[in-house]
């Protein structure tokens, strides 16, 4: 099959210049190509609110640094913080900024060229009780559990907002564990420390998350209202 035309006019379409003695460089076209599929894959998996998210723009500028500093650190180095398994837990009250810290981490895992599935847990909850609806042609069980437990980085919101039932604490337990043995990495907000987390989803759950996640306390204003908003 011929090779699409480079968008620059420059090289054969290949990515790559050929220069003297047969060495080879890349052509600009081809970073720009890999930038557009970066975006591609921010654009189908970050939620369009949270594309814009960084750490040089508010509101993450606004934030105490404190809070900020160990996300900064884990998305530096977050290719070996995935290769090992790491993750971050971030906790504190509503509107505090742990969703838009929580993206930056999974923005920064789909730069380096990381699979990220992204679910609030309520979202994620739903979409396990689908697959049992087999008249619907949905993915089965199976293929989901398989996607939830082998993917980089799996990003779940809102922990422990579900009604506790003998159900969610299973689906969580199987999910989570997998993920531990497997050594893939989390990151998870939540409104709940870990006592409340452990009465929540259970002391199995949360003992997995101990060992899996770094513990970032997010205590700020409520950045969602502002005095003499309307």
């Amino acid at each position: 099959e011929s090779q699409p035309a480079c968008v620059l006019g420059v090289c054969d379409g290949s990515g790559w210049i050929l220069g003297p003695e047969d060495v080879a460089r890349p052509c600009e076209c081809r970073a720009r190509s890999i930038s557009r599929a970066r975006l591609r894959g921010v654009a189908s998996v970050i939620p369009a609110k949270y594309r814009g998210v960084s750490f040089q723009r508010p509101p993450v500028t606004e934030m105490n640094e404190v809070v900020v500093r160990p996300v900064k650190e884990f998305c530096m180095d977050v290719r070996a913080n995935l290769d090992a398994g790491r993750g971050l837990w971030m906790y504190g009250g509503s509107g505090t900024g742990k969703t838009t810290l929580a993206m930056l981490v999974s923005r920064h895992a789909l730069d380096a060229g990381r699979s990220v599935a992204i679910y609030s847990l309520p979202k994620l909850l739903a979409r396990i009780r689908r697959t049992y609806d087999a008249e619907r042609g949905e993915q089965s069980y199976a293929e989901l559990f398989e996607r939830l437990t082998t993917v980089d980085l799996l990003h779940i919101d809102d922990l422990g907002a579900e009604n506790r039932t003998e159900w969610v604490l299973e689906q969580l337990y199987a999910l989570i564990n997998e993920r531990y043995e497997s050594q893939r990495s989390l990151v998870v907000t939540t409104n709940k420390n870990e006592a409340e987390l452990d009465e929540q989803i259970g002391a199995r759950v949360v003992s997995r998350l101990v060992e899996m996640c770094e513990v970032v306390p997010v205590f700020d204003e409520d950045r969602r209202w502002k005095p003499g908003a309307a």
